[in-house]
C-alpha cells in the first residue's frame, strides 16, 4: 500500500473518532506542486494519549510536545497535536508549547509555503496564511515578521535556501532581506543540523543555484568560509575561460546528474579549495597553484570533519580531491600507474569529477575518454585485477616478513599490471630467482 494511502487512512480514523485531521507541511506543498510527496505529516486536534488509544503502534517521540509517531503497512508517520510556540531563547527551541487549533498551528510554521492544511479525503485547503498565492508565484516567504522567524530557530536562514534551490523558487524581498541581515546567526547552528540541509542545497540539479543562492543571501561566507574565498581567485585564461575557481565551480556543479552520488557535489566543492592558498603569479602574469591538491586534500579533511561528515564519506571526497590532477598526465603514464589508478576504489568518482572538471573550463574530453578505453582494456583481462601473489605466499617461499616484502610485492603488482607477470606460477618463479639474487630480502 502506498504511504499517500496509509496516510489517507490514518486521517480518516482520526476523522471518524471525532478528531480534526489534516495533511500538513512539505506533503502538502509537494502534492499542489504536482510532486509525488516523500513523506506524509498529520497535524490533528488528537491529544497524544488519544492517539496512542487509536492506533494499535505509535512511538512516543516528543509527546510532552504532542509529536507522536504511527507505525501502519510497515512506515512511520508523524501525526502530532495543534500547538502554538513561544519564548524562544535558544535560536532552535520554544521555552512555551500549548496545544492549540490548527490555525494557530499554521501560523507557528516557518514558511507560507510550508503552513498548508489539507484534508486528503474532501480535498479542501486551508490557508489562513497566504500559502497558495505564494506557490503560484513561486515565493519563498516566512510567516509573519522575517525576523522574528528566523530569531526563533536560526536554521530557517538556511532552510529558505534549501527550499528556494530545491523548488526553483526566489526568496520575496524582504524574507531575502531579513537572512542578509541575520546571516550571521547560522554559526550558532549545530555543525550536523547546518551539513543536513546543505547536503540538500547541492543536490542535482539545482546545485549551482544552490551555491549562487548561497552567495547572495550571505550565509555562504559563514558555512563554507573557504568555498566562498573562491570568489576573488583568478586564474590563468590560457587554461580556465570561465574566470575565477568559484565560476569554475559553479559550471561544474551545474553540470552534475540527476542521480549523482551523495559525495560527488563535495568532491566538486572540494576539488581546487586550496586554490587561494596556494595561488602564485609570474611576472608574464601567469597564474599557478602549486601541490594545491595536497594542501586541498587536507584542508577538505578539516572542513569535512567540521561539518561532522561520516568518516567513510570524508575519505572518499578526500581521495578525490588528492588525485584529482593526475588526470593531466595519463597519457604519459606507464600502463601500470594507470591500472592501479583504475583499481582504486575511488575511481568512478575520480572519473566523474575529471570530466565535470574539463566541462566547466575548456570541455576537451580527451583524457576522460581514454581512461574510458583503459578502463573497458582493464574490463577485458580479468585475471590482471587480484594480486597474483600474497605475503603468505612469500613466507612459504622462505621470505620473512617485512620491509623487504613489501617491496617485492609491489614489483611483482607492477609487473602484473604491465602484463609481464600472468600467472601465479610466474610470479613465484620471478619472486624465488629475485630471492636469490638478494640475500637481503631472506
Amino acid at each position: 500500500m502506498s504511504l499517500r494511502k496509509i496516510s489517507r487512512e490514518i486521517v480518516s480514523r482520526l476523522q471518524a473518532a471525532g478528531f480534526e485531521a489534516f495533511w500538513v507541511g512539505g506533503c502538502v506543498r509537494d502534492h499542489l506542486l504536482g510532486r509525488e510527496p516523500v513523506d506524509f505529516d498529520i497535524a490533528t486536534s488528537a491529544r497524544p494519549v488519544e492517539i496512542e488509544a487509536l492506533f494499535e503502534r505509535t512511538l512516543a517521540v516528543g509527546k510532552q510536545f504532542g509529536v507522536m509517531v504511527v507505525v501502519q503497512g510497515g512506515h512511520e508517520f508523524q501525526v502530532a497535536t495543534f500547538r502554538a510556540e513561544a519564548d524562544y531563547t535558544d535560536g532552535r527551541r520554544p521555552g512555551r508549547v500549548e496545544f492549540a487549533d490548527a490555525r494557530a498551528d499554521s501560523e507557528r510554521r516557518d514558511f507560507t509555503i510550508n503552513g498548508l492544511f489539507l484534508d486528503p479525503n474532501t480535498g479542501r485547503i486551508f490557508d489562513w496564511v497566504g500559502g497558495e498565492a505564494d506557490l503560484r508565484a513561486r515565493l519563498v516567504r516566512t510567516i509573519g515578521m522575517p525576523g522574528d522567524r528566523f530569531a526563533e530557530d536560526h536554521l530557517r536562514l538556511l532552510r529558505a535556501v534549501r527550499f528556494a534551490a530545491q523548488l526553483g523558487f526566489e526568496i520575496e524581498a524582504g524574507t531575502a532581506e531579513a537572512i542578509r541581515v541575520n546571516a550571521g546567526r547560522i554559526s550558532t547552528v549545530s555543525p550536523e543540523r547546518v551539513r543536513d540541509e546543505l547536503l540538500n542545497v547541492f543536490r542535482p540539479p539545482h546545485a549551482a543555484r544552490g551555491l549562487d543562492l548561497l552567495r547572495s543571501s550571505g550565509l555562504l561566507v559563514h558555512v563554507l568560509p573557504e568555498v566562498a574565498a573562491l570568489v576573488e581567485c583568478e586564474q590563468s585564461p590560457d587554461f580556465h575561460p570561465e574566470g575565477t575557481v568559484f565560476n569554475h565551480v559553479r559550471l561544474m556543479l551545474d553540470q552534475l546528474p540527476s542521480d549523482s552520488p551523495e559525495s560527488l557535489p563535495w568532491t566538486v566543492l572540494m576539488h581546487d579549495i586550496a586554490k587561494p592558498r596556494t595561488s602564485s603569479r609570474e611576472s608574464s602574469g601567469a597564474i599557478h597553484f602549486y601541490g594545491h591538491e595536497k594542501v586541498g586534500a587536507e584542508m577538505t579533511e578539516e572542513i569535512l570533519q567540521r561539518l561532522k561528515f561520516p568518516r567513510k564519506q570524508t575519505d572518499e571526497v578526500v581521495q578525490c580531491v588528492l588525485h584529482h590532477m593526475q588526470f593531466k598526465d595519463v597519457r604519459k603514464m606507464r600502463r601500470a600507474t594507470i591500472r592501479r589508478m583504475i583499481l582504486r576504489e575511488t575511481f568512478p568518482m575520480e572519473m566523474e569529477l575529471h570530466r565535470l572538471d574539463c566541462l566547466g573550463s575548456h570541455r576537451r574530453l580527451d583524457h576522460y575518454e581514454f581512461m574510458i578505453q583503459e578502463r573497458e582494456e582493464l574490463q577485458r583481462v580479468p585475471a590482471v585485477v587480484p594480486p597474483l601473489l600474497r605475503g603468505d605466499d612469500l613466507i612459504a617461499l622462505g621470505m620473512k616478513p617485512g620491509p623487504a616484502m613489501g617491496a617485492l610485492l609491489e614489483e611483482i603488482r607492477d609487473k602484473q599490471l604491465q602484463e609481464e607477470l600472468k600467472t601465479c606460477d610466474q610470479a613465484r618463479e620471478w619472486a624465488r630467482e629475485r630471492m636469490a639474487g638478494d640475500g637481503s630480502r631472506q
